[in-house]
């Protein structure tokens, strides 16, 4: 064989072989579209009490992005998008109540926004094929995907929040928080209790005393405990708290002249509605966050465009930029992201709620896709598998600055103790599997 025939040949191959490469291209990115199809998000919101003032924000930012998602790009894939709100008053039974009335019509995922709610609908979402994303909430063991196979709390849990605060007080200690004394005023709810378990582990493991400080839902009355605390003088005080509870606490905190810097709260005590009543009491109170704060991002250009100038925000667009907006629309982003990437996974637009479940499982968003998003450096990468449902796990502190009323992030994102953590997750994700008799998922 000549060496002008070889030559021929390899040519022959490289362009068989690119055209291959090309029409399988073309095969993965055709997707179907069905012209009557819509993609069903429920909003599981509380616009009404005690936790109104936390609830309407997170609320009208989810709104608020697949509003614009519609009316710039019509919908997701070319799929429009239909928002069902039900009102649930922060209130367990009024949740569930929600999901039953609304399942029906094509649900593709539920963000309850509140724990309570979340545990009651791990067994009941998982048998309707129906994936739940608590964001920074819920069940923080259902991080195993090999057991909760529908829940995701991407991009990180409770207990993430828990080490990462302590890891951030050992270092402003120094790297020593040996005869440090901790104390948690907590919520006395399922939610309130999350991080026990977890700041309990770090205190054997670095020798900080733990006090526990219990306030009853819906928090107002919070004396006796403040009362501890100027007698007891704690070096630090964590706080999950949410609604007034966040409120009471600053203002008591302030009243008695606990060092601000020194009180850090849970990603769900970290917003103006928390900080403001106390005006310049509140300066210097810290939180830890899981996203960027304001409204120095690209995307609030066209939120404002087509959302808020044409009149259809969700709510009057005072909100843009406050850190539970942001949540909100955050939540939106990354429901939207893995629509996308079922719709690219099946072939079809109108996707199903399993094929939603797909999607999250798959879900992989880069700085490069946050920065298309106009979302430049707002979170980390998020890269969700089959075992890992709660993402990575980092998170910054913000501090309040009550001369400028606004938050700022002083700490880049970090990750946390994980040799703590996961060993927490596979003991709770197993007792939870054996006391429901789930065998685990094979994510080979």
């Amino acid at each position: 064989m000549n060496s002008k025939l070889i030559a021929i040949i390899a040519a022959i191959v490289i362009v068989v072989g690119a055209l291959y490469v090309f029409l399988s291209k073309e095969k993965e990115q055709a997707i179907v579209i069905d012209p009557d199809a819509e993609l069903v998000f429920p909003s599981l919101s509380y616009r009404t009490g005690p936790y109104a003032p936390n609830g309407i924000p997170f609320a009208d930012g989810y709104a608020d992005y697949f509003t614009l998602l519609n009316e710039r790009d019509g919908g997701i894939g070319g799929v429009p998008i239909k928002l069902i709100e039900c009102e649930t008053g922060y209130n367990t039974e009024k949740g569930v109540e929600c999901y039953e009335s609304t399942k029906g019509e094509g649900a593709l995922v539920y963000q309850p926004l509140s724990t309570g709610i979340t545990y009651q609908l791990i067994p009941k979402a998982t048998a309707d094929d129906i994936p739940v994303h608590s964001m920074g909430y819920g069940r923080t063991s259902a991080a195993n995907g090999k057991i909760f196979s529908h829940i995701f709390n991407y991009p990180g849990t409770y207990w993430d929040a828990a080490s990462i605060i302590i890891k951030y007080i050992k270092g402003q200690e120094g790297g020593d928080l040996n005869g440090k004394n901790i104390a948690l005023v907590y919520h006395n709810s399922a939610y309130g209790k999350e991080p026990i378990r977890t700041l309990e582990e770090l205190a054997k493991k670095h020798g900080y005393e733990l006090t526990l400080l219990a306030v009853d839902h819906p928090g107002q009355e919070q004396k006796s405990q403040w009362l501890q605390i100027r007698r007891d003088q704690p070096d630090y005080v964590l706080m999950w708290g949410w609604g007034v509870m966040n409120q009471v606490a600053i203002q008591e905190a302030a009243n008695i002249r606990y060092p601000m810097d020194r009180f850090i709260g849970v990603w769900w005590s970290a917003s103006e509605n928390d900080v403001l009543p106390a005006g310049d009491g509140a300066d210097g109170y810290k939180a830890i966050a899981f996203h960027g704060v304001g409204d120095g991002f690209e995307v609030y250009d066209d939120l404002r465009k087509y959302v808020v100038d044409t009149g259809k925000a969700a709510g009057d667009g005072s909100n843009l930029g406050t850190v539970l907006y942001n949540r909100g629309m955050y939540a939106a982003v990354l429901a939207a992201e893995a629509a996308r990437t079922a719709q690219v996974m099946h072939g079809v637009a109108g996707i199903t709620s399993g094929q939603m479940r797909d999607g999250m499982e798959a879900l992989k968003i880069d700085q490069a896709r946050m920065a298309e998003l106009g979302l430049a450096n707002f979170g980390p990468e998020i890269n969700v598998t089959c075992e890992n449902h709660g993402g990575p796990g980092l998170g910054a502190i913000q501090q309040w600055d009550a001369s400028s009323k606004s938050w700022s992030l002083i700490t880049g994102f970090t990750g946390a103790d994980r040799e703590v953590v996961d060993a927490l997750i596979m003991e709770d994700s197993a007792a939870y599997a054996a006391e429901n008799n789930i065998s685990e998922r094979d994510c080979g």
